[in-house]
């Protein structure tokens, strides 16, 4: 059980890594795919909010208040892409 568990965290935490990095990567280097894309601005949306939704529902204070700056990060940025 106990690896079960160390399993779970681990895949949760590279999946939260790989997105962010991902994410990250196109805001710094190929901006205008990330923020003239519909698809992937909602993809990276959902992807947050359902996020805290999980980090509210099963994780400790930490995780959620770190998603949440993460996702009002990630609308400020769209915000201002549409300036």
């Amino acid at each position: 059980m106990w690896r079960c568990w160390m399993g779970f965290n681990a895949s949760h935490s590279m999946g939260l890594i790989l997105f962010g990095l991902i994410y990250g990567y196109l805001a710094l280097t190929h901006d205008q795919l990330l923020f003239r894309s519909p698809f992937l601005l909602l993809v990276g949306l959902v992807m947050l909010a359902c996020l805290i939704v999980v980090c509210r529902l099963y994780f400790f204070r930490a995780p959620l208040i770190g998603v949440s700056i993460s996702f009002v990060f990630y609308v400020v940025s769209i915000v201002l892409s549409r300036v």
